[in-house]
Parts: structure tokens; C-alpha cells; sequence
């Protein structure tokens, strides 16, 4: 087992009600599963990712995962798990727009103990395999939507990650290029890697070994 999430509930605080963003989620995902997460806009799809991640605290239940219980772990403790084991790419990119495309890939390695020169192999690998080497030099806006996005996975896999989080990953592409990236993504999975994407195409769930549904924060 990869994780498990065991009544989580998250709330925020307004004019003195609660309002639930996630409500008695229980959820068991296996090493290898492709699992997609659907339903409307505000229905906790983007919370729920960002629990997994560990990039979002919660106000109740237990959170285990592999074998770590990240409920009881402290902030360092917990963003050191993440960077090992998780690899992020949302719709907005996030690349950083100071940094070329070498730099950006680069940048979850300089938070690990890599020397320099296996850095420099692990991203001509990933500049390789996604056919960027031309472009190692370039800084984002230089790109095309597609082609940041490309980048944006670089660096999600750069690491190895056993779990790659995947917010709308097509979302600000055209259907060639998000059919290419959901290619890839099952590419991925095959070779080992569990993904978890939010997605509000039917299409790109389809890719998924599994599909689960919110609405109003609950697992329908």
C-alpha cells in the first residue's frame, strides 16, 4: 500500500460557521494504481490533491503513508517525505520564469544531496527523453504552452518520484498535446509510477485505472 486516508475532514473557519472543504474521506491507493479524480468545480478536488501532497494541513482523520503516519509528522519531517517520494505538475506550470529550462528541471535536485555532476546526468536524461535538449537554454516564456508543460513534468520526474500528482495537466493545452501528455503519463504508470490526476475530461479519467468522484468535499 502507497497511502491511506482515513476520516479526513478539512474545514476553514467563515463568520464563525465551518465550511467543509473535505468531509470523512477515506481512501486507499496501491503502488502502481493511475487514479483519476473528478467532479464540479469547489468540490474539494484541488484540496484533496494538495492533502495527499502534503502541501495542505487537515483538521481531522489519519493520513498514512508508506507506512509513515503524516498526521503525527512534523512541517520538516513531512516536506522531506514529500521531496523524496512526490512529484508535482499543475496547470499553471509553475515553472520559474528567471530560470532556463535546465535550471528549472535542476531545481528539486539542489534540495537533495546530488553531486554536480550526477545532477547534470539526471537532467540531460529527462531533457532527452522529452526531446528538449534544444531548449535547455531557453527561459519559459520562450515556450509554448505545451512545451512548459513538457518541462513542468521534467521536473516532476527528475526525482523519480513513486507518486506523481497531476492537477489538470492538459488543461491549458490543445487536444494534441494533452492527448501526447496523457500518453506519457500511461507510459509512466507502466513502468511503476502511481499517478493521481485531477481531471474534468472524460477522456483523460479514462486513461486511469480508477476513477473517484467527489462532490461537496465527499467521495461519491
Amino acid at each position: 500500500m502507497l497511502l491511506e486516508l482515513k476520516n479526513i475532514f478539512k474545514w476553514v473557519n467563515s463568520g464563525g460557521n465551518r465550511v467543509f472543504l473535505l468531509k470523512d474521506i477515506n481512501l486507499t491507493i496501491e503502488e502502481g494504481e493511475f487514479i483519476s479524480i473528478m467532479g464540479p468545480s469547489g468540490s474539494g478536488k484541488t484540496t484533496l490533491l494538495n492533502v495527499i501532497g502534503m502541501l495542505d494541513n487537515f483538521n481531522e482523520g489519519e493520513y498514512h503513508f508508506l507506512h509513515e503516519s503524516v498526521h503525527d509528522l512534523k512541517e520538516k519531517h513531512r516536506a522531506n517525505l514529500y521531496k523524496e517520494y512526490i512529484g508535482f505538475v499543475f496547470q499553471a506550470y509553475h515553472l520559474i520564469d528567471e530560470l532556463t529550462v535546465y535550471e528549472n528541471i535542476e531545481t528539486p535536485l539542489l534540495y537533495k544531496k546530488i553531486s554536480k555532476s550526477e545532477r547534470k546526468s539526471m537532467v540531460a536524461n529527462m531533457l532527452d527523453r522529452f526531446n528538449i535538449v534544444g531548449k535547455k537554454d531557453l527561459f519559459p516564456s520562450q515556450l509554448s504552452g505545451g512545451q512548459q508543460q513538457l518541462v513542468g513534468i521534467a521536473r516532476a520526474l527528475v526525482t523519480n518520484p513513486k507518486l506523481i500528482l497531476a492537477d489538470e495537466p492538459t488543461g491549458n493545452l490543445n487536444s494534441k498535446q494533452g492527448e501526447e501528455i496523457m500518453e506519457l503519463f500511461k507510459k509512466l504508470n507502466e513502468e511503476g509510477v502511481t499517478i493521481i490526476q485531477v481531471t474534468h475530461s472524460e477522456k483523460n479519467a479514462t486513461y486511469g485505472s480508477r476513477t473517484i468522484n467527489l462532490l461537496d468535499g465527499r467521495v461519491n
